[in-house]
């Protein structure tokens, strides 16, 4: 499959809030359902991307496909990134689109770009324990567990931490 990574651009927010929301949503991933806080974020991808990089993927036919937001050092969107390292968050690919590669360029464009900003140690990403499609993803590009850094944004529920050296 073709798929072309790039910004984000203000007629797609909503709709890639929408393909982020349904991707959590539909996978299971937050705790209090179509309730859980968390949705507001993931939808805010306008505010997103006036404070950090959000990028999309897109087929040739120009169907976004999903998208992710990269957060480069010192951005109010890191959680785990030292002042070093990039970080990346809300990968989401649609339910139609998975399998087709467009998670894996998200992810590797966020690399690419880590690599090309100069300076950065690594890049390094939060992840649910049940995410076991993206681990596999994360564990090709040469991502490994840091499990020292794994963190509880709140009780009893805890992220799993993956960094890639530069």
């Amino acid at each position: 499959m073709d798929v072309t990574i790039r910004p984000v651009r203000a007629e797609e927010y909503e709709a890639l809030g929408e393909i982020t929301a349904q991707a959590y949503l539909g996978d299971g991933l937050l705790d209090f359902g179509t309730g859980d806080p968390y949705l507001e974020q993931l939808r805010a991808v306008g505010r997103r991307a006036a404070e950090a990089l959000v990028l999309a993927a897109v087929d040739a036919g120009g169907e976004l496909l999903g998208g992710v937001t990269y957060v480069a050092p010192g951005s109010p969107w890191a959680d785990v990134a030292g002042p070093d390292e990039a970080e990346f968050r809300m990968l989401a690919v649609s339910g139609t689109a998975r399998g087709r590669g467009a998670g894996e360029a998200l992810v590797r464009a966020c690399v690419d770009r880590a690599r090309a900003t100069g300076g950065l140690s690594g890049i390094v990403l939060s992840t649910q324990s049940s995410m076991e499609a993206a681990h596999r993803i994360y564990r090709r590009l040469g991502f490994v567990r840091t499990p020292e850094r794994d963190w509880s944004p709140l009780p009893g529920f805890t992220l799993l931490t993956f960094r890639l050296p530069l």
